[in-house]
């Protein structure tokens, strides 16, 4: 039986290097962060630190993929990706917020500094996506817990910001910012203060 490989092998080397090559040609996928949004708002807090314990996010929104959904509630892959993992680069924002918004020292967990903080935040997220009708939705709950034990705040919140047509990975990060922007700002007047 004569040996078919041989003559196979070119094309088959041109086929590996080809559907390899598809890759390199369209480059690397996009990433987008959110741009970051500076707080006007000051709220005295009466905790003079404060930690922000990492934000709990759904799988859909914990993962690199943007997601936006349908009328029908379906979650579709945008196709560009977040630039950070999400509940990091939440977090991070949070806490930077925080910060201007009250002027304590804030700081994203694990607390950096010797003395315990004062308070912690805790946010848990149970809906983060953007939506084909022009909202960008945070919707869940934060705790604040001080470190004396005493005067634990909660509450529940559902924002919304606008969302730009026409629906783009960058919009989406802007109205992220902004979403994230307003949570730290509720958080500030409701839960530390």
């Amino acid at each position: 039986m004569p040996d078919l490989l041989p003559p196979l092998r070119p094309a088959l080397l041109a086929l590996v290097l080809l559907t390899g090559g598809c890759s390199f040609l369209t480059g690397p996928e996009p990433r987008y962060s959110a741009p970051a949004v500076t707080p006007t708002d000051s709220v005295s807090s009466r905790y003079s630190s404060v930690e922000v314990v990492t934000v709990t996010l759904p799988t859909y929104a914990a993962s690199e993929d943007i997601y936006v959904r349908g009328q029908d509630g379906a979650l579709t892959r945008l196709g560009p990706l977040w630039a950070d993992d999400p509940a990091r680069a939440v977090t991070q924002q949070l806490a930077g917020d925080l910060s201007a918004i009250t002027g304590a020292r804030v700081a994203a967990e694990p607390w950096p500094f010797r003395e315990f903080p004062a308070a912690r935040v805790d946010v848990r997220l149970t809906d983060m996506v953007a939506t084909e009708d022009g909202r960008f939705r945070l919707v869940g709950q934060y705790f604040v817990a001080p470190e004396s034990g005493q005067g634990d705040r909660s509450g529940r919140f559902l924002i919304e910001s606008p969302l730009p047509a026409p629906t783009t990975a960058s919009s989406i990060a802007t109205a992220r910012g902004q979403a994230v922007a307003d949570l730290a700002l509720q958080i500030a007047r409701n839960g530390l203060r």
